[in-house]
């Protein structure tokens, strides 16, 4: 939940101006202590230096073999400019002892994560990343804005896996002609899918998909290693998101009326939809605590802010700013992963986040087992310290809780996986909750897909612009493991009553969540 600290600090080094401040999204990670070292004004580059510390980091070298990690993003500004995605150096940066920086080649950010086992709070000071702004555009006289961004990420490692639990899920994926028999993926090459022994099928629905083939190989399939969001989208990260777009981009961002000329704001609660109810627009209808002002300029962008408790007071400690964010449309949804440098999941990914390289239990839910217990309170209702007032409820379904709650609420320490409802590698909250979201099998557009990520530029109308993504009106997407009110045959992890039911609406039960292919 990506958490602003403004700090304005105007620095000169060498004639390149920069105000800085950082950002950040939990579990409580916060980017501090913003600073430009190492100026090179020949080369035009210089170093982004910062403090980073995040709770409940982990790395292990037994199974599930794997690590947490901040997927770290920097955005700029010339003068009083839109803001754009710095480039950053796939290699040359400098990771404080025990650390790791890995780095995309494309240049988008860098993932940070612990050099040896350990477990607890991770901080380390001095993190400097280089920042080739030369190649940006920015010369060393211009007066640059600077945010630093840092979301946590859980890696995936490469691996074979099963598709389906075996059980009784509504259109699960199968080994034909078996229903019973789960699908092994052991690689990353073309699928066929179909009515011979051994294909992988599924019963086809307009809901389900066609039942047609191949999976490309170029589909994402997950047996190749990744990063996973380890929460969902929460309402903190948008507000930032919001908050560095241009006007236009804002009004196509939200569900509210904000465009150029609009002055005055009844409908506060900007996400929220008509179908909400005759309040929807001024409540925070499903605990979307998402606001603006009253009154705001003809033109300038808009500032956003968390007021779940409607005192008109902006981000307080009790404002929902680390619940997941709902009413996502598609189009919303896809244009933060594009800005933030990330992808979409497909669906077979989203199985092999849940269940790891493990044998399929019957009818599992993401922790690994058939057994659910639900959330129906809240202690400490829309802070970050947000908690399940039933001490073993390890999911949000079934209108025990009318919204969505708090990213990761259910993972205190020392639990199991069941009592924290995590996925064999740690990730949290992918059985209710929210819809996820992934790229499906089950029509063109969805096979169609090839996993690129987003390159942290929108279209001038604030949509993802990214080639083979599904397009805005949600084709080629589909849903797996319900919400906050869906039954809990719905959320089991192999469920696919609506795999391939795409949609495009801002509704109370959609949210988002993003990944990136290991560097």
């Amino acid at each position: 939940m990506f958490r602003t600290i403004q700090r304005n600090i105007m620095l000169l080094l060498a004639g390149l101006a920069i105000t800085l401040a950082s950002a950040g999204n939990a579990n409580n990670i916060s980017v501090t202590n913003v600073s430009l070292t190492g100026q090179n004004v020949a080369d035009n580059y210089t170093f982004v230096r910062f403090d980073i510390s995040w709770e409940n980091s982990w790395r292990t070298g037994s199974a599930p073999n794997n690590w947490d990690a901040a997927w770290i993003f920097v955005k700029y500004r010339v003068g009083n400019g839109n803001w754009s995605h710095a480039t950053l150096r796939a290699a040359d940066h400098l990771a404080p002892e025990g650390s790791t920086i890995s780095a995309p080649e494309d240049n988008s950010g860098v993932f940070l994560y612990r050099s040896a086992d350990g477990s607890g709070t991770f901080s380390k000071t001095g993190v400097k990343l280089r920042w080739d702004y030369g190649i940006d555009g920015v010369v060393n006289t211009d007066i640059v804005d600077v945010k630093v961004f840092a979301t946590e990420m859980v890696y995936v490692p490469q691996g074979s896996y099963f598709l389906g639990s075996g059980g009784t899920e509504t259109n699960h994926l199968y080994s034909y002609p078996t229903s019973s028999s789960s699908y092994l993926v052991d690689n990353e090459g073309e699928i066929t899918v179909g009515t011979s022994t051994g294909n992988l099928y599924y019963n086809i629905s307009s809901n389900s998909g066609d039942g047609l083939g191949p999976v490309p190989a170029s589909f994402p399939k997950g047996y190749n290693a990744m990063y996973v969001m380890k929460y969902e989208i929460s309402q903190q990260a948008y507000v930032d998101f919001l908050n560095l777009l241009t006007r236009t981009q804002q009004n196509t961002r939200t569900s509210a009326a904000l465009g150029s000329g609009v002055t005055s704001v009844t409908n506060r609660y900007v996400m929220v939809t008509l179908d909400a109810g005759s309040n929807g627009y001024t409540t925070p209808e499903r605990r979307s605590g998402i606001r603006c002002d009253a009154v705001i300029h003809a033109t300038n962008p808009i500032t956003f802010y968390c007021d779940l408790n409607m005192n008109d007071i902006p981000n307080e400690t009790d404002d929902g700013q680390n619940i997941a964010c709902v009413y996502l449309s598609w189009a919303d949804a896809m244009a933060y992963l594009d800005w933030a440098g990330l992808r979409p999941m497909t669906e077979l990914e989203f199985e092999k986040a849940c269940r790891g390289p493990l044998t399929p239990v019957a009818n599992e839910y993401a922790w690994g087992t058939a057994s659910i217990t639900l959330n129906t309170g809240l202690t400490n209702g829309g802070t970050a310290s947000e908690i399940s007032s039933v001490s073993n409820a390890n999911c949000t379904y079934g209108n025990g809780i009318l919204g969505p709650c708090r990213g990761g609420m259910f993972a205190k320490s020392a639990t199991t996986r069941a009592q924290s409802g995590a996925t064999y590698y740690g990730i949290l909250d992918m059985s209710g909750n929210l819809w996820e979201r992934p790229i499906t099998i089950g029509n063109p557009q969805g096979r169609a897909f090839d996993g690129q990520h987003g390159n942290g530029l929108l279209d001038v109308t604030g949509n993802a612009n990214v080639s083979n993504w599904p397009g805005t009106d949600g084709l080629g997407s589909g849903f797996r493991a319900g919400y906050w009110a869906s039954a809990s045959v719905i959320i089991r992890m192999s469920d696919r009553s609506d795999g391939a039911h795409g949609t495009d609406r801002r509704r109370e039960r959609f949210g988002g969540r993003g990944i990136r292919t290991a560097p």
